[in-house]
Order: structure tokens, then C-alpha cells, then sequence
């Protein structure tokens, strides 16, 4: 975790209402009203497998035929971790960014994205209608954003070790012996970005009631400790905190580790190699995300950009991308007639769960819960002495 990522969260947060109020207003009136010729290019900033143009598996490919029918030369920075993501919409110079809930208010309050022109967008009509104004791109009934998946952070397991699905997420926070006699320290991860708090906070909701957990995102400042002791003991049984997807296959691999917390896309390019891995959501329920393709406010090619925009929302790319990292379509008319995803799949990726899925949320001090929680800026940098052994 970088140090300029921790003084651009900070920064990002301070007084985060306020930024987001006075910004919805001023940047409303300078939102886009016509798209014209596209410039020849569009640069997204993007989580691993969300932009595939089929050099993976030639049957996943959503960017060729965009390319071709714009001229909009698509160029992709991956990002590992939200934070990443929040730099780098900080330094400027790219056109969008598929930010999760723990990025998009921060940005927005930075004023580092644009609001869209959902008129600019034919498909809008098309979208879930449970994320069209959700909270984490919509201020002021402003949008910032144009929904692309959501899904949870599972627990992925070896199923030669475990030959039922763990329960529990107790197998990577508590030290113990798994199913094959072995201890578990050396053999388990935890995901390296100070959001991962609100797992540690999650399992507790369900293990130490007594603290009176609410929200994972909304901690005062005894759940926020309970919280980090929990972390700070699991810190000593893990092989690494992964943030890398293709590191994270590797280690399912070639390294010994058999249990973590992860994402689909993982799960999904591990089983397609025939490799002993499943997922599951454990009883106590899991964080998640729902990403929203957001436009930088300076965003070079605007034009390719909002081209890109109304294209994320066609239903096939919604189902193969689906069917590609296990998420669940924005559009849910992509859960039927998908080739690729064929149509019990958002039923397999998890659109049942909808309910059960604390989305991925930026914390802040002022919160709706029980009314003064920890905020982000101190995740950040408790987070990072976690990650050192402290």
C-alpha cells in the first residue's frame, strides 16, 4: 500500500459531505448534453477480467467489435485495489474507471468524475432497477455513474482439503486445523485493502453479538478495535495479502494456499484449468461490491467515453462478462439466451443474494447507524500497520 494512496484517501474524505453536496450542484450544470464524433480512443481504469477482448479465450471478447464499430481504441489499466483506483483518478489522464462503493463517493467528493447524462444513454431504461439511483453514484438525485456488475467476495476453497464447503469464515481468521489434520497458518489470505475491515467487522455481527454491530461500514470505536484485534491475530496465520488476481491463482496453484477470501473471476479461471477449487458464502454472510463505469472530469476522449458507456450496458457483453467473472448483469435481461452464461447462471452468480450482500461502502464519521463512527482516513492507516505487523 502506497503512502500517496494513503494521503489521497485522507484528502478524499475530508469533510466528505460537504464536498459532495457543493459538488452535486456545480458540476450538474456542466454535464454533457451531445455526443459527437469519438476521438479515436478511450482509456478505462478497470478490475481484473472486466474489460476482455478474447486474448484469454477467444470466446470472451466484448472490446474487437466495439473497436471496430466506433473507432475508439480501447486502453486498459488494471487496478488491484480501490485505493489504486482513487490515485489514479487523482493523477488524471484516463477516461473512466469501474469504481466500486468504497471508491465512487470519495471521487465524486473529490470532484475527480463527472455527472452523466443518463438521456446521453439509451440502455439506461435497461438497468436493474435496484441500482439505478443507489447511494454509492447517485448524490442528489445527481448520476456519476452507469452500473456495471455486482456480486460478493466469497470464500474460495481447495476441495481437495475441504471435501464440504466450509461454513464458517472462521477457517482464515482463527487459527486452527483443517479437514486434512494440517494446520491452516501458511495456507490462507486475506484481501490487502483497508475495506477488508469490514469483513473482520461482518464476522463479528455473528460471532460477538454483544458488540452491537449494525453496519460493517458503520463502527464506533469499540467495534472498530474488536475489529482490528481480529485482524492483528489473523495477520499471523496468513501466507500474504493478495490484491492481485492472477498472484492469487498462482498461489491456489503452485503455493499451497487453499483457502481465502476472493472473487469469482478467480474461481472461475481456476476451474477452468481444472483446478480442485469451489466458492461459497459462509453463514455469516459476505461483503460485495457493485461497480459503477464512472467518467473522469477531464476525461480526454468524452465522446468514446459515453460511446463505451451505452455499449457496457448491451445484454450480451452484461452475460458474457458475467458468465466470465461470475459477477451478475447490471441488465438483467443479459440472465436469459447468454450463450455463454447460459440461463441458470445469475441464478448460480448469485442474484438471489441481492439481500444478504453488504455492498462495498466508503465509511464515514457521520454515519446514519449509531451516529459517530470511525472514518475511512483511520482504515487506511490502521490497515497498513495490520499489513506490517502491527
Amino acid at each position: 500500500m502506497r503512502t500517496t494512496t494513503r494521503i489521497a484517501a485522507t484528502a478524499a474524505l475530508a469533510g466528505l459531505a460537504l464536498a459532495l453536496s457543493s459538488t452535486t450542484a456545480a458540476h450538474a450544470a456542466g454535464m454533457m448534453t451531445s455526443i459527437g464524433p469519438g476521438e479515436g480512443e478511450v482509456d478505462i481504469v478497470a478490475w481484473a477480467g472486466y474489460i476482455e477482448r478474447g486474448e484469454t479465450d477467444a470466446a470472451y471478447d466484448w472490446v474487437t467489435g466495439f473497436e471496430k464499430e466506433t473507432g475508439c481504441k480501447v486502453q486498459v489499466k488494471t487496478a488491484g485495489t480501490s485505493d489504486e483506483m482513487v490515485t489514479l483518478m487523482n493523477q488524471g489522464g484516463f477516461d473512466l474507471v469501474t469504481a466500486s462503493g468504497d471508491a465512487s463517493l470519495r471521487i465524486i467528493a473529490g470532484k475527480r468524475v463527472q455527472p452523466i447524462n443518463t438521456a446521453l444513454i439509451p440502455s439506461w431504461s435497461t438497468v436493474d432497477e435496484r441500482l439505478k439511483n443507489a447511494p454509492w453514484h447517485t448524490v442528489d438525485g445527481v448520476h456519476y455513474g452507469v452500473p456495471y456488475q455486482w456480486g460478493s467476495n466469497v470464500l474460495m476453497y481447495n476441495t481437495d482439503i475441504f471435501k464440504t464447503a466450509p461454513t464458517s469464515w472462521d477457517v482464515v481468521f482463527k487459527a486452527m486445523d483443517l479437514p486434512d489434520g494440517k494446520p491452516n497458518k501458511g495456507r490462507v489470505q486475506a484481501f490487502d485493502g483497508p475495506i477488508y475491515i469490514a469483513d473482520a467487522a461482518l464476522y463479528l455481527m455473528a460471532h460477538n453479538p454483544e458488540l452491537g454491530i449494525k453496519d460493517p461500514y458503520e463502527l464506533n470505536e469499540q467495534q472498530y478495535a474488536a475489529a482490528l484485534d481480529l485482524l492483528r491475530g489473523q495477520h499471523d496465520i496468513l501466507q500474504r495479502y493478495w490484491h492481485d488476481a492472477m498472484v492469487q491463482v498462482d498461489d491456489f496453484t503452485n503455493e499451497g494456499v487453499v483457502a481465502s477470501s476472493s472473487w469469482p473471476f478467480q474461481v472461475n479461471l481456476l476451474k477452468s484449468e481444472s483446478k480442485p477449487v469451489a466458492s461459497t458464502i459462509p453463514s455469516e454472510g459476505a461483503t460485495g461490491w457493485a461497480d459503477t463505469t464512472m467518467m473522469h472530469v477531464s476525461a480526454p476522449h468524452p465522446n468514446c467515453a459515453y460511446l463505451w458507456m451505452e455499449h457496457s450496458l448491451e445484454p450480451k457483453l452484461q452475460g458474457d462478462l458475467a458468465a466470465w467473472f461470475g459477477s451478475v448483469p447490471a441488465v438483467p435481461a443479459a440472465c436469459k439466451g447468454n450463450e455463454l452464461l447460459g440461463d441458470e447462471g445469475c441464478a448460480t452468480n448469485g442474484a438471489g443474494d441481492f439481500d444478504r450482500i453488504h455492498f462495498w461502502r466508503t465509511p464515514v464519521a457521520s454515519c446514519a447507524s449509531q451516529g459517530t463512527c470511525v472514518g475511512y482516513s483511520r482504515w487506511v492507516s490502521d490497515y497498513i500497520a495490520i499489513l506490517g505487523g502491527r
